[in-house]
């Protein structure tokens, strides 16, 4: 039997398309709650026992995969952009932060600029 190859959607700049396609990705795998909720790192893990340790790595694990679904999506010029990568949670919220808002605002923005730019 075949696996079924992921298709990542590769960010372009539109980061309100992007980010609906890739929330649609996580909430497929299973993974959505991870990047809504984030990890909750305990203070001190060597006071675990390993009944507390294993649902934890657990979770560890679902925060690389869409560690992972993420840094495939991301050329290596946004890549450099997101400083803090400790958890997914905080790489959505950066990117939304940075990437985030109305397109149409952005363009507009953009485009007068622009023509600012060539009337120099």
């Amino acid at each position: 039997m075949s696996e079924e190859k992921t298709l990542i959607p590769h960010f372009d700049g539109y980061y309100d398309h992007w980010s609906e396609m890739m929330e649609n990705l996580f909430r497929a795998k299973g993974l959505w709650g991870i990047v809504e909720r984030g990890i909750g790192e305990p203070v001190n893990d060597s006071t675990l026992t390993e009944n507390q340790r294993a649902p934890l790595d657990e979770v560890r694990i679902k925060d690389h995969q869409v560690k992972h679904y993420r840094f495939q999506a991301l050329d290596k010029e946004v890549f450099k952009q997101i400083l803090d990568r400790r958890s997914c949670k905080v790489i959505w919220d950066s990117m939304k932060k940075k990437f985030g808002g109305n397109q149409k605002v952005k363009k507009s923005i953009c485009n007068a600029l622009m023509r600012e730019f060539e009337l120099l």
